[in-house]
């Protein structure tokens, strides 16, 4: 197992029983280091430039800063880490805020350990992660929503390809890229060129979000 690369994750949570819990779990894995802890949204930048994490699991409820402040921080950062935001409670709107951040996935801490190394390994792969308990209420959320941003993620679909636009709104769909080249007869090399370009297209950086453009669009 000495060859096997193994996922760098950092925790930033406030609450040391949970972060010692998750440590105890994700160490369990042979594929996955927690290289370090950050005790509240404020540290957790400096925590990022010490120890070089791949992916980050993110509280939301801290004492100084929240979760979904410090996702945005993080996600303005050159070669940012993943971000998945794993959280107590699952209302729309902070999945949402959250999502809008930067957030490459969501989970709840309720979430079984299987679930959370999944998703830890799903992100890192540059799969998104949503709480199965919540991704259909996101996406109604963001479908109802007399959200301003419509319009503006209608006009930016339209620089889509068609081939871009069917993988985009696969990825909506929840397909994993293998899934996806399935449906459309192509290599999971090509479903990654198109995600790419349309993640570039429509100003975005993860798999969420180009769901999220796709859904308030009306293409979902």
């Amino acid at each position: 197992m000495s060859d096997l690369r193994r996922i760098r994750v950092l925790l930033v949570d406030d609450d040391p029983i949970v972060c010692a819990g998750l440590e105890l779990m994700l160490s369990s894995a042979d594929d996955v280091q927690v290289v370090g802890r950050a005790d509240d949204g404020d540290q957790a930048l400096e925590a990022i430039r010490t120890h070089r994490p791949d992916v980050v699991l993110m509280d939301v409820r801290m004492q100084r800063q929240d979760g979904v402040t410090t996702t945005g921080q993080i996600k303005r950062l050159d070669n940012p880490p993943r971000v998945v935001v794993l959280t107590t409670f699952d209302a729309d709107d902070v999945v949402v805020r959250a999502i809008t951040a930067g957030a490459d996935g969501f989970l709840l801490k309720t979430s079984s350990p299987t679930q959370i190394l999944d998703a830890v390994r799903g992100v890192d792969g540059g799969q998104a992660t949503l709480s199965p308990a919540t991704v259909r209420a996101v996406f109604a959320h963001v479908a109802s929503s007399d959200d301003p941003q419509r319009t503006a993620a209608r006009t930016a679909v339209t620089r889509l390809t068609d081939r871009e636009r069917e993988v985009s709104v696969a990825v909506a769909r929840g397909l994993s890229n293998a899934q996806i080249a399935r449906e459309l007869y192509a290599s999971e090399a090509t479903v990654k060129t198109h995600l790419a370009s349309a993640q570039h297209k429509l100003g975005v950086t993860n798999r969420v979000s180009v769901a999220v453009v796709v859904t308030k669009a009306g293409l979902v």
